[in-house]
C-alpha cells in the first residue's frame, strides 16, 4: 500500500470516528422513542461525547506521549470499537452513556494520532494535504455517515448503526495493525504550557470566536431530526435526503472557505460567512412557521450547512496565523475548543426545548453566531492597533 492509500485509510478511519459522533443528531427521534427518554435528555449523549473528548483528549496524549504511534492508533481504534459493541449490546439509556464515554476517549486519540501519523508518512512537501484529508474524511461524516445512519436505523434500528461502526473498527484495527509503518513520535509538549497560551489575550478571543460560532450552530443542529420532523413537518422518507443535502453543502462550504480566505482574507470571509449563517437561521425560522412545503425547507438547510461551515478552514488558520511559531498547539487548543462548543450547544439547545420551545432553537443559535462576529470585530481591532504599534523598518 503507497503512502498515498494509506493517508486516504486514515481519512477512512476519521470518517467512522466522526459518524460516531455526528450520528446522534439524525436518530436522535428514534432515541428518544426507544430509549423512553425526552428529545433534550437524548441531546446530551452530544454533550457527553463532546466534552469528554474535548476535556480527556489533550490528557490521554500526553500521558501516551511516549507510546509508538501505530501501537497508540491501534488501541485507541480498539477503544473505540469496544465503545460502539457496548452501545450495541448494554440496554437501557444509562448504560448507553456509559459506552459513550468509552467511544469518546478512543474516538479523540484515534482524531489525533491519525492527523500526526499522516503528516509523518507522506511525501515531503505534502504533510498539510495529508492532514487535508484525514480531517476532509471526518467532514464527509456529515455528508454521508449522518444519513446513512438515519437509513440503517430505519430500516434495522438504531442499535444497528453501532454494529456497523464496530466491525467497520475492527477490519480498520487489523488494517492498520498490517499496512502500517512504525514512526517516531515527536517530543510531548507538556500540558500546562499549552494551556499557559490561554492567558494570551489574542488566543483567548481566538477561542472565543470558535466557541460562539461552533456552539450557535450545535445548538440548532443537534436537534434537527426533531425539528424537522415535527416543527417543520418534514416526512421521514425525506429527513434522510434533506441530511444528505446539508452534508453536501458543508463540505462546498468548507472548500469556499479555503478559496475565499486565500482571495479575500480571514476577516471578510469570516464575517461574510458569519452574516449568511445569521440570514440563513432566521429565513429557515420563517419558512416553518410559513409554507408547508419542503422545498423551500431543504433550500435554505443547504444554505445554513453552507454559511456556518465556509468559517470552518478559515478558524483554523486564523488561529494558527496568532501564533505562527506554536501552530501545533494552536490548532490542538482550537479541536477541544470545537467540541467544548458542541457540547455546550447541545446542553443550551436542551435549556431552550424544556424551557421555550423546539423551534426556538434556530432563534438561540443565531444569537450565538452574532457573538462570534462580535469576537472577530474585537479581534480585527486589536490585531490592527498591534500592526499600528509596530515601527516601521
Amino acid at each position: 500500500m503507497s503512502a498515498t492509500w494509506k493517508i486516504y485509510f486514515l481519512a477512512l478511519v476519521s470518517f467512522l470516528v466522526g459518524t460516531s459522533e455526528y450520528v446522534i443528531s439524525g436518530i436522535l427521534d428514534q432515541l428518544s422513542k426507544t430509549l423512553d427518554i425526552s428529545v433534550t435528555m437524548a441531546g446530551q449523549l452530544v454533550t457527553i461525547f463532546s466534552f469528554v473528548y474535548a476535556i480527556c483528549t489533550p490528557v490521554l496524549m500526553a500521558l501516551t506521549a511516549k507510546m509508538e504511534r501505530k501501537k497508540l492508533l491501534v488501541a485507541a481504534l480498539g477503544l473505540f470499537m469496544l465503545g460502539n459493541v457496548l452501545s450495541f449490546v448494554l440496554p437501557g439509556f444509562p448504560l448507553f452513556v456509559a459506552a459513550r464515554v468509552i467511544m469518546a476517549l478512543g474516538a479523540g486519540m484515534v482524531v489525533v494520532t491519525a492527523l500526526d501519523y499522516a503528516a509523518k508518512i507522506a511525501v515531503p512537501g505534502k504533510q498539510a494535504s495529508a492532514i487535508a484529508t484525514v480531517v476532509m474524511g471526518f467532514t464527509a461524516s456529515l455528508i454521508i455517515g449522518v444519513p446513512l445512519g438515519r437509513i440503517a436505523a430505519a430500516e434495522f434500528g438504531w442499535r444497528s448503526v453501532f454494529e456497523f461502526l464496530a466491525l467497520a473498527g475492527l477490519l480498520a484495527m487489523f488494517v492498520l495493525y498490517s499496512a502500517l509503518p512504525r514512526v517516531n513520535r515527536d517530543e510531548p509538549v507538556p500540558l500546562s504550557k499549552q494551556l499557559a497560551f490561554l492567558r494570551n489575550g489574542k488566543v483567548a478571543i481566538g477561542l472565543a470566536i470558535t466557541f460562539f460560532w461552533l456552539g450557535g450552530y450545535s445548538i440548532a443542529y443537534t436537534y434537527i431530526s426533531p425539528y424537522l420532523l415535527d416543527v417543520a413537518g418534514m416526512k421521514e422518507e425525506m429527513i434522510s435526503a434533506a441530511l444528505l443535502a446539508f452534508g453536501i453543502a458543508s463540505l462546498i462550504g468548507s472548500k469556499w472557505g479555503g478559496y475565499s480566505t486565500d482571495k479575500w482574507g480571514v476577516f471578510r470571509t469570516l464575517t461574510g460567512g458569519m452574516l449568511l449563517h445569521v440570514a440563513a437561521l432566521i429565513l429557515l425560522s420563517i419558512a416553518v412557521s410559513f409554507t408547508h412545503s419542503w422545498l423551500p425547507v431543504v433550500g435554505l438547510l443547504v444554505l445554513w450547512s453552507f454559511a456556518a461551515w465556509s468559517s470552518g478552514p478559515t478558524q483554523q488558520y486564523n488561529m494558527v496565523r496568532i501564533e505562527p511559531n506554536y501552530s501545533g498547539i494552536m490548532l490542538s487548543l482550537n479541536q477541544s475548543m470545537m467540541q467544548l462548543s458542541m457540547a455546550a450547544g447541545a446542553g443550551i439547545g436542551g435549556v431552550v426545548i424544556d424551557q421555550a420551545s423546539i423551534s426556538s432553537i434556530t432563534w438561540v443559535g443565531m444569537s450565538g453566531v452574532l457573538l462570534a462576529m462580535l469576537a472577530v470585530f474585537v479581534l480585527r481591532m486589536r490585531m490592527t492597533a498591534e500592526k499600528q504599534r509596530m515601527p516601521s523598518l
